[in-house]
């Protein structure tokens, strides 16, 4: 074995895989470590055509990147002539030409090159698998607006081209440009997602794809409740977030046919790195940040990382504030060459006072328009939502000699929620303003979950064609016991006087409730289930991937009161037996085209209530989805045109102004629905130093009678974003710009319709020095007026500014 002690790389989770498999590794030494910079880096290589393994050790030291490679697998071959200006994923790609390499970047510093045995043909550079370096690639320090591979479609870690579902990534360089600070932010920044906000700071965000909401979230790939309040979610402590769209019960269990969002967090770098940023906005909004990770002792078999993230932020609309707090740490221990062992955990606070949860009334008394300005508050003086959410999570993984590996994945979370809220009703007179009435409510509780996730995956010969095998089982348990029922909303016959006077006048002072607790409320929820996906090589350019997931469920709510006038509530659902089929093909027209196939079930049950109080039937039915996958400029920009159709019984639809008995929108279940549409996305490097994102969608649902429903989601929308690097004397400058445009759109298209509109932003960002960078964020630039809810009058932001600066140590 070749080794250099100078390198403190031998117990790298990708070394000790390939250690374990019997290769020989050699490590190319970096003159000096490559600094961390916000953007994709350039540098400068001049490496003559010669022997890989001699180009390789020119390229670590032109570079200052780490390479770990095969020096079996190297000799012999020959580098291809590079000069120039390159990203460190493009020098590689054209250096390693012709040789079939695949390379992973485990880290912002290093490079992982595996050369199979048919070198020589043709390139095709893709990345290796590191599930104990997260699923899929990393996208910290590659300046990319794409991954190289994702697990989120079907648990197999594979290229985008690859995958028979639409996937788009907002990578960890696209938060920093659009500074995406939440997941609210980074959907609105994703295609084929439509956010609609019912308010701020409450739990009020909703996510929509091909027509439905989206109820599907996970973490790491592991599957976590929509009771955690994900909306919530701080995107600090994450690489990158993934959307699969579509039905993902294969991965997800049951859920909406909408789409799965996945958080992948950030993990330790066998390197040192540290950065601390600060922002300062329009609004008096404030922020900092500080991410420290590298190795914990001398061997470098032991690697932590910190992060740390502070928000003090107002709003556009008066009396509104905000407070997030985030500490993320996580460790990796290499317990041997062939286990390595996580732990870690996340504590986030939110709170946010006056915070409007629903909108202003649309109309008045005689039917006209009501007259609102944007910064309109709708929420009282002594409104309030807090947070505080705790995770814990640890996996043990460990690679066999035969090249299967087996990984154990725990998480436990917490989301205690306490909130004091109202409802702002009423038709106001449209000369005195009177009729307004303010209708409180208050939540509370501590739901937790606990999940495990284990699977093995690994390769497999049959008939002289190798093809790959995932099998594992989830379990996963929630419970909000003991939780607080306050009764309701309280009106007029509750005993509280909800009036407030003119209303456009009105400031939000109204009398404080006195939220007398009723009763209590145990909600428990048990998923067992257990998935196989399985992809055969058919042929050099076919792939047959076959999957399917069978699902145990049982859900339990049960309110008992103490206070006179309410009618204990027992509810006793479950589900076993449910088997959720997945199939998908995909056939590589080329090196840069495949078309693909997929089909699968759905099954979903349902939260919503109808007017008597019984929850609806589940959601059934199944998805088709047909497409084309392009991979350019060596595999750093990927294109997909997609075409899907959902058809689907027992649709959850409002059920006009009816109420359950526990005064909540009741819903009714309608039958015969279809959903199709079209998709077209493009992200990543269209040329050197210009990255772009974004994408059309076309979406339409409808009913039996071919009445279209779900209105509240546009038929057309687009998103676009892109960045530009200068070159020459303003090379330390990056420019870009973007917008949100979407049709007409209606929660009841015979209430209220919002035409088309469009939001456009701009940044820009100066590396003032090699470590230094400061940014510039201009959003809503022609300060368009619009509303983010056709439900009610919630007015989105006004023309802002957001300014920060970053400081690599």
């Amino acid at each position: 074995m070749q080794y250099s002690k100078v390198t403190g790389f031998k117990y790298l989770p990708l070394a000790v895989a390939l250690m374990a498999a019997g290769l020989p590794l050699s490590f190319a030494q970096a003159a000096t470590p490559a600094s961390s910079e916000a953007t994709n880096p350039r540098l400068s290589f001049d490496i003559a055509a010669q022997s890989l393994t001699d180009a390789l050790d020119q390229f670590a030291r032109q570079s200052g990147y780490q390479v770990i490679y095969d020096a079996a697998q190297a000799t012999g071959l020959r580098s291809t002539n590079l000069s120039g200006e390159h990203t460190p994923q493009q020098a590689l790609a054209i250096l390693t030409g012709g040789t079939h390499a695949r390379y992973s970047q485990p880290n912002a510093s290093s490079f992982v090159i595996d050369i199979p045995a048919n070198a020589g043909e043709t390139l095709q550079l893709s990345p290796v698998s590191i599930s104990g370096k997260a699923p899929g690639s990393t996208t910290e320090g590659t300046g990319s607006y794409t991954t190289q591979s994702s697990s989120s479609s079907n648990r197999l870690n594979i290229a985008l081209k690859e995958t028979p579902q639409s996937v788009t990534v907002i990578t960890q360089q696209r938060i920093a440009d659009q500074k995406l600070s939440n997941l609210t932010d980074a959907m609105e920044a994703t295609s084929g997602i439509t956010v609609v906000r019912e308010g701020q700071g409450a739990d009020s965000d909703a996510y929509y794809s091909r027509g439905f909401a989206i109820s599907n979230f996970e973490i790491d790939g592991v599957p976590t409740s929509s009771r955690m309040d994900n909306y919530t979610q701080n995107t600090a402590m994450y690489d990158r977030v993934e959307v699969v769209r579509g039905a993902t019960g294969l991965i997800s269990g049951m859920g909406q046919p909408s789409a799965t969002i996945n958080l992948i967090r950030k993990r330790p770098t066998a390197t040192p790195q540290a950065s601390i940023s600060g922002e300062a906005g329009s609004w008096d909004r404030y922020g900092t940040s500080a991410d420290v990770s590298g190795p914990l002792n001398d061997a470098g078999n032991i690697r932590g990382r910190m992060v740390l993230d502070y928000k003090n932020q107002h709003s556009w609309v008066d009396r509104y504030k905000q407070d997030t707090n985030l500490i993320y740490g996580i460790s990796e221990f290499d317990l041997s060459e062939s286990t390595l062992l996580t732990l870690g955990f996340s504590y986030q606070t939110v709170h946010t006072n006056a915070p409007p949860r629903s909108g202003f009334p649309l109309f008045d008394s005689a039917g006209g328009r009501t007259d609102f300005k944007r910064s309109y508050n709708t929420a009282t003086d002594w409104s309030f939502y807090d947070h505080d959410q705790t995770s814990y999570f640890a996996s043990l993984e460990h690679q066999f000699d035969n090249g299967w590996s087996a990984k154990l994945d725990f998480t436990r979370t917490e989301n205690k929620f306490d909130s004091a809220i109202d409802f702002l009703s009423g038709n106001p007179d449209p000369v005195t303003g009177l009729g307004g009435v303010v209708i409180p409510n208050k939540f509370q509780g501590n739901p937790k979950q606990n999940a495990i996730d284990a699977y093995v995956t690994g390769p497999f010969e049959f008939l002289g064609r190798e093809h790959e095998l995932i099998a594992g089982m989830q379990l996963s348990q929630i419970r909000n016991t003991n939780a607080p029922d306050y009764g309701g909303w309280m009106r007029a016959w509750t005993g509280y006087n909800g009036n407030i006077g003119p209303i456009y006048a009105w400031d939000g002072n109204a009398p404080t409730p006195n939220f007398e607790k009723k009763g209590e409320e145990d909600f428990k929820e048990n998923q067992y289930s257990a998935y196989l996906t399985s992809r055969w090589r058919l042929n050099d350019a076919t792939s047959l991937i076959l999957g399917g997931r069978l699902i145990n469920w049982k859900q339990t709510d049960d309110v008992t009161y103490t206070a006179a006038g309410y009618d204990d509530i027992h509810l006793d659902r479950k589900e076993n037996g449910v088997f959720i089929p997945y199939g998908g093909i995909v056939y590589d027209l080329s090196d840069m085209w495949s078309v693909y196939a997929s089909y699968t079930k759905i099954f979903s049950p349902q939260s919503d209530q109808t007017v008597s109080g019984s929850y609806l039937a589940p959601l059934e039915g199944t998805g088709y989805e047909l497409g084309v996958k392009g991979s350019f400029n060596d595999d750093m920009l990927n294109a997909s045109l997609a075409l899907f159709k959902l058809e689907q019984d027992n649709l959850s639809q409002p059920d006009g102004n009816n109420l359950t008995p526990t005064s909540f929108q009741a819903y009714k279940a309608v039958q015969g629905t279809t959903t199709q549409g079209v998709e077209l996305e493009l992200n990543g490097e269209l040329a050197q130093g210009w990255n772009v994102a974004g994408g059309y969608t076309y979406s339409v649902s409808t009913d039996a009678d071919d009445r279209r429903i779900a209105t509240q989601i546009p038929r057309h929308s687009v998103k676009m974003f892109t960045t530009y690097r200068l070159s020459g004397a303003l090379d330390k400058l990056t420019v870009g710009g973007g917008f949100n445009w979407q049709s007409k759109t209606g929660f009841d298209l015979r209430y209220y319709t919002q035409d088309s509109y469009a939001v456009a932003n701009l940044m820009a960002r100066y590396e003032i020095t090699p470590n230094l960078s400061a940014s510039v964020n201009l959003n809503n630039v022609f300060d368009k007026e619009y509303f983010t809810t056709t439900s009610a009058g919630v007015y989105g932001a006004p023309r802002n500014l957001m300014t920060g600066f970053k400081y690599d140590f």
